[in-house]
C-alpha cells in the first residue's frame, strides 16, 4: 500500500517552489492534544513541525501566511493559547484569521458570541499579533448557502 506523504515533506516541497500562492494553515489549537480533538484526521502530524514549515515558507518567499483559528470557548481560548500564538507568530509575516463556528443541528460545540470573539481578538492583538475576525454567515445567508443550485 502506498503511504500518504508527510504533511511536513509536502510543505518543504511547496517552500522550494516559486508559486505565488496564499498559504493558509488551519491551526485551530496551540497544542497537539487540543488540535487532535478539533481536527482528528490530522492526528500524528506534529503541530510544532507544521507551524515551523509554514513559517519557513513565509520567510523563504517573503509572503504573508494566514493562520485559520476557529475559536471554541473553553477549549482553545485560554491565556496559554494567546501566549503560544504570540510565541509562534509575533513579528512574523502572519495574519490570524479568527473564525466563528457555524451552528449545526448535529454538533454540540460551544459557539462563541460576538463579545467572546472580540475579546479574544483584542488579547491576540495585545500579544503583538495581526488579527482579522471573520463572522459566520447570517442565518438567511446560511440557509441560502445550503439550498441546492437550480
Amino acid at each position: 500500500a502506498e503511504q500518504e506523504p508527510e504533511v511536513e515533506e509536502e510543505l518543504k516541497k511547496i517552500r522550494e517552489e516559486h508559486l505565488k500562492i496564499q498559504l493558509t494553515l488551519s491551526l485551530h489549537a496551540t497544542n497537539q492534544r487540543t488540535r487532535d480533538i478539533i481536527i482528528p484526521h490530522m492526528k500524528g502530524y506534529d503541530i510544532n513541525k507544521i507551524v515551523e514549515s509554514v513559517l519557513s515558507y513565509s520567510e523563504r518567499h517573503n509572503r504573508k501566511v494566514t493562520i485559520a483559528y476557529l475559536l471554541i470557548p473553553g477549549l482553545n481560548d485560554k491565556a496559554t493559547d494567546v501566549r503560544q500564538l504570540g510565541r509562534w507568530f509575533r513579528e512574523k509575516n502572519v495574519l490570524i484569521n479568527l473564525l466563528q463556528y457555524n451552528d449545526t443541528a448535529n454538533c454540540n460545540i460551544n459557539r462563541p458570541n460576538k463579545q467572546q470573539l472580540v475579546a479574544f481578538k483584542l488579547r491576540l492583538e495585545a500579544a503583538g499579533l495581526e488579527v482579522k475576525m471573520r463572522s459566520s454567515l447570517r442565518p438567511k445567508a446560511r440557509a441560502a448557502a445550503r439550498q441546492p443550485a437550480r
